[in-house]
């Protein structure tokens, strides 16, 4: 069995540790049976346990391979690809955080079969246990680094867990090409695999391409359903359920073929069996001119209220000359809304700008059918970077559009920003290494510190620098090329006060290019899991 499984002992630990407490639970009834049968109505107690640890997992990021051109006109569900345009370049960077203590975790960057491509830190048997603080590692620097390494497949980026936590990683993929159909920049944060995913932003249209990929890291096979939301509802399609995806494989999927013609769909995808990695490659092509190419990324679950940061909107006036024009409908800013439940939900949307809250057109609220995905224009606001806040009496998950080029003529990109989680402690956000980068940050309400730390190639943890971010305001931090003579490759990000969000905006000069990444979680660490025997 290749080494990158053996790192992935979550669910076997876990599995351990609930079987030996029903154990140890069956075989006390078998000592006394006498002492736990019930004495009669009412006598039932409960019997205090201590609580079982659950050891923290490693880190996984699987990150996609590059934009892939469809070859030919694509019949059913199964693509077929062609070579990509000449310029078009992916690569990766990662960060893997250590301590001064411990040095860094075991950890690497591996195809998705699990072959090594880099070793970043070799695996140690007490990488994992707390007796590694007694060996400190002076030598190693406080984080290991992945830069511009150029890929042509999926890849993975794995770290051990060290010291009962969850080891601080992240990585991120970037595609760029200044030339073909797939013209543009797309960037994404390698995604943890999960077994319940929600995708908003796909479009099935006339020129646009929708290309689901699913992705399985893991050791066993994964056996994935998908739900289907469109504008008018939900889509019931044959081919939709039972999609198995092997071990250290992707399967990807053209999602015309299940649900032609749809200006706006959102994907569930539930996985039984192994967790998956989940994306869509988003194209545009309007005749001959492109219109850009983003990677899809997962929304957070539904909920009453959802936060979008990184929503950059152009000039207002250039906007409504181009989106007015046939064909150019996605090509402005939109909030798009899926409503999975059977009740329609009032939605009410804030936009919150660097100096407050901006009205929207019409007021903001609207009502969203059950069972459908709805889209609000975000045009008519004043040019800036925004946070997008969304409430609602009936959960909703939600992503945002963002686009650049205003000229018919011209080829121009979009970005899709997802709804994302709180801001909290030690954030790992890797930094592509090229172009106009930002930080941007937002905080709806009340009042919010961001730390935000950087680290350069060089694998040292720069001094902290904090921004005050007030309530209703968001913030854009440009990112520098370099720090004390070495390139920047990433931050490690925290937030103090009431609730922040962020994501990394990403746009290249002289270039329509756009693409935003979002903050991932911040890693966990040693569980404690709860268990009462009663009788």
């Amino acid at each position: 069995m290749p080494s990158r499984w053996k790192a992935l002992p979550h669910a076997g630990r876990l599995g351990g540790v609930v079987s030996a407490i029903v154990l140890v639970a069956a075989g006390g009834g078998l000592v006394s049976a006498t002492a736990l049968s019930p004495q009669g109505p009412g006598s039932s107690r409960p019997v205090a346990a201590p609580l079982a640890a659950v050891p923290a997992g490693s880190s996984i990021g699987v990150c996609p391979g590059p934009a892939r051109l469809l070859e030919g006109a694509p019949v059913g569900t199964d693509p077929q690809f062609s070579p990509e345009s000449a310029t078009a370049k992916t690569d990766v960077n990662a960060i893997v955080l250590g301590s001064s203590a411990n040095g860094l975790p075991g950890s690497r960057l591996a195809s998705l079969e699990g072959g090594t491509l880099l070793e970043l830190a070799k695996t140690t048997p007490a990488s994992g246990s707390p007796s590694a603080a007694a060996k400190p590692a002076k030598a190693v620097p406080r984080a290991g680094v992945v830069s511009q390494r150029g890929v042509d497949a999926v890849t993975v980026l794995s770290a051990d867990a060290q010291a009962d936590r969850q080891a601080s990683a992240g990585a991120v993929m970037r595609y760029t090409a200044e030339d073909g159909d797939l013209r543009g920049l797309a960037a994404v944060a390698c995604q943890q695999p999960a077994n319940d995913l929600w995708l908003v932003g796909a479009n099935t249209a006339l020129g646009r391409t929708a290309v689901l990929n699913l992705s399985n890291a893991s050791g066993s096979a994964a056996t994935v359903s998908l739900e289907l939301f469109g504008a008018k509802g939900q889509i019931q399609a044959p081919g939709s359920r039972g999609l198995l995806v092997a071990p250290g494989t992707t399967r990807s999927i053209i999602l015309a073929g299940l649900a032609p013609g749809q200006e706006r769909l959102s994907v569930r995808v539930r996985s039984a069996g192994g967790p998956v990695a989940a994306g869509i490659q988003q194209s545009v092509l309007r005749g001959l001119t492109p219109g850009g190419v983003e990677f899809i990324a997962p929304a957070t679950a539904p909920a009453l209220h959802q936060v979008i940061s990184g929503v950059d909107i152009q000039d207002p006036a250039g906007l409504a000359g181009l989106t007015g024009k046939s064909g150019f409908g996605d090509a402005g800013p939109a909030l798009q809304i899926t409503v999975p439940g059977s009740a329609d939900a009032v939605i009410a949307v804030k936009l919150y700008g660097r100096d407050g809250q901006k009205a929207l057109p019409g007021g903001g609220v609207v009502t969203a059918k059950a069972g459908t995905v709805t889209e609000v224009p975000l045009s008519g606001v004043p040019a800036g970077p925004y946070t997008v806040a969304v409430s609602s009496d009936v959960s909703f998950t939600a992503a945002a559009r963002v686009t650049r080029g205003l000229k018919t003529e011209d080829a121009s990109d979009f970005a899709w920003s997802a709804a994302s989680v709180r801001l909290g402690s030690q954030h790992v956000v890797p930094v592509p290494a090229s172009g106009d980068r930002y930080l941007i940050f937002g905080a709806p309400e009340g009042r919010a510190t961001i730390s935000y730390t950087p680290i350069t190639a060089d694998g040292k943890v720069r001094p902290a620098a904090a921004a005050d971010i007030a309530g209703g305001t968001t913030a854009s931090i440009k990112v520098p090329a370099d720090v004390g003579g070495s390139r920047l490759v990433g931050y490690l990000v925290s937030a103090a006060g009431d609730p922040a969000y962020g994501a990394v905006l990403l746009q290249q000069d002289g270039r329509q290019d756009i693409s935003t990444v979002a903050i991932a979680p911040a890693a966990a660490g040693q569980e404690q899991v709860p268990v009462t025997l009663g009788y």
